[in-house]
C-alpha cells in the first residue's frame, strides 16, 4: 500500500478499513475479488490487491520461514524478509528504497548490484533487536537521509558515514524516459445507464472500466483527452462518446450502481466528463 501513497493517508483511508474489513487471511481469502479491489481502489498496483487475494485462498496460516514466503503469489524477496523481521522476529534486515539509499552513502557506492546491497545489509543488521534495528533504517532513511537535502549534521550514523561530504552523489540517478500509451475509449450510454466492462486483459485486470476500441463509431461524439500517469508509463486516452438506442449484449449501469464497483483513476476521471452521474 505505501508504493507511492504517504503513510497518513494509507492508514486513514486504506490501511484500517481494509483490515476492518478482511481481518484474517480466511476472510481475505473468502471475498470475493470485486470485493477486495473496491477496498485497494484509489492505490494503483491492482495485481498486488489480487496476489494479496490469491495467496489468502491458497494458505491457511502465514509460514514464517522466508524461503517459504518467496514461493507465495505477490510476496518477493523484500516483503518475505520484512514479514520474517517485523512479524516473527527473525534477525534478518530489509531492503526497501530508504534502506538502499541509507547503504550507498554509507559505503559511496554509486551504482551497486543487487546483491553488494543484500550482503551488506546482512552484516550490519542487529541481530538481537532485527525489529527496532530495520524500523530505526527505515526511519533514518525518511526523515534524516533525504534523496535531497539530507540531515548530515544529526543522523546517527554520521560518523560511520563514507559520504557524507556529497551525500546526494551515492547512488547515481538513473534518467527514466516515461514511454506513452494511447487507447480509444468509448462510453456507451442507454436509458440514462453507462456500460461498463470488466477488464480481462493484463493492464487493470479485474477492474470495470470503459471499452478500448481501434476505430470509433462514426456517429459517436468526441468528449475529450484523459491522462493518468503510471510507474512506468503514461496513460492517453481519446474518450468517445455513444448514444445506443437498446441495451444489446451489453452490461450497463446507473451511476448508483458504479459507485460499487471497483474502477481505475482514468475510467472515474472518463464519467466525470460524461456528466450524467
Amino acid at each position: 500500500m505505501l508504493q507511492q501513497t504517504q503513510v497518513k493517508t494509507v492508514l486513514e483511508r486504506f490501511y484500517f478499513p481494509f483490515l476492518e474489513k478482511f481481518p484474517t487471511l480466511k476472510a481475505l481469502g473468502d471475498a470475493p475479488l470485486d470485493e477486495v479491489l473496491k477496498m485497494w481502489e484509489g492505490l494503483g498496483y491492482y495485481t498486488r490487491a489480487k496476489n494479496l487475494h490469491f495467496t489468502a485462498q491458497s494458505i491457511e496460516k502465514l509460514p514464517s520461514e522466508i524461503e517459504s514466503l518467496i514461493k507465495l503469489k505477490g510476496i518477493g524477496k523484500n516483503t518475505a524478509h520484512a514479514l520474517a523481521s517485523f512479524a516473527f522476529g527473525q534477525p534478518v534486515p530489509i531492503m526497501e528504497a530508504n534502506v538502499k539509499r541509507i547503504l550507498c552513502r554509507l559505503y559511496r557506492l554509486t551504482s551497486p548490484v543487487e546483491r553488494e546491497l543484500w550482503d551488506l545489509a546482512y552484516t550490519l543488521v542487529d541481530k538481537e533487536n532485527p525489529y527496532d534495528y530495520n524500523q530505526a533504517m527505515m526511519d533514518i532513511g525518511s526523515t534524516l537521509c533525504l534523496p535531497k537535502n539530507p540531515h548530515c549534521q544529526i543522523c546517527p550514523l554520521e560518523r560511520l558515514c563514507q559520504g557524507k561530504d556529497q551525500p546526494t552523489l551515492y547512488p547515481l540517478k538513473k534518467k527514466k524516459i516515461v514511454p506513452t500509451r494511447e487507447a480509444n475509449l468509448i462510453v456507451y450510454l442507454y436509458d440514462d445507464k453507462i456500460s461498463l466492462l470488466q477488464r480481462r486483459g493484463k493492464f487493470l485486470h479485474g477492474l470495470w472500466g470503459f471499452e478500448s476500441v481501434v476505430t470509433p463509431p462514426c456517429e459517436s461524439e468526441y468528449l475529450g483527452v484523459v491522462t493518468q500517469t503510471y510507474t512506468h508509463f503514461k496513460f492517453i486516452a481519446h474518450v468517445y462518446l455513444s448514444y445506443q438506442t437498446s441495451a444489446s449484449s451489453r452490461d450497463y449501469f446507473t451511476c448508483q450502481e458504479i459507485e460499487t464497483l471497483a474502477l481505475s483513476s482514468v475510467d472515474k476521471k472518463i464519467i466525470q466528463l460524461i456528466e450524467v452521474c
